[in-house]
């Protein structure tokens, strides 16, 4: 079982590359701004109260996205792996992740990093606003989880360093490049663990 967790600021390509390491090997996506996205358009009374907090550019509740996570997972016990895209975003999440992966007999192989520059993110984020229709994609809510990213989550690096499975990974180019600089870079990682 090969388990991935891919950090980036938005807009970096998180799920582009998530798609294609799906593709490539199978994985399950854990995908949690699109788990509480088809919770918001299904209406429930969780999809509205993670809306009004998703709007403001704020992170939605560890708990509710723990158990959004532990149940994915307990549903999807055969399969080849999972990469987890948009969590852990806090170092209370990581060792909740860590405790829950543990829990069902699983860990971490690589924590794959995607490094790209704020003025190109919101240029990404404004188009995907455009050409997607998405109301959290303007540009004080994009600068607002850019921020968030740069206080909240870019310092679990750190706290991956000490495992020694990280890869930093440049997020400018091309999809395609990218993706094999992803592949290659997580195959060296593999074949050293």
């Amino acid at each position: 079982m090969l388990n991935l967790i891919i950090f980036g600021p938005p807009g970096a390509g998180k799920g582009t590359q998530s798609t294609k390491l799906i593709d490539h090997y199978g994985l399950i996506h854990l995908s949690t701004g699109d788990l509480l996205r088809k919770e918001v358009e299904s209406g429930s009374p969780l999809g509205m109260k993670a809306k009004e907090i998703m709007d403001t550019g704020q992170y939605v509740s560890d708990e509710i996205v723990i158990g959004i996570i532990e149940n994915k997972i307990k549903h999807n016990q055969s399969a080849k792996g999972f990469i987890f895209d948009g969590f852990p975003r806090t170092l209370a999440q990581a060792k909740a992740l860590d405790e829950l992966l543990a829990k069902n007999n699983l860990s971490t192989d690589a924590i794959i990093v995607l490094e790209v520059d704020a003025d190109e993110l919101v240029g990404r984020l404004l188009k995907r606003a455009e050409l997607e229709g998405r109301t959290d994609d303007n540009e004080e809510t994009i600068r607002t989880r850019f921020d968030n990213y740069l206080t909240k989550t870019l310092p679990l690096i750190d706290y991956y360093k000490t495992s020694g499975k990280v890869i930093l990974i440049n997020g400018i180019g091309s999809v395609e490049d990218i993706f094999q600089n992803i592949v290659s870079s997580l195959q060296s990682e593999l074949v050293r663990a």
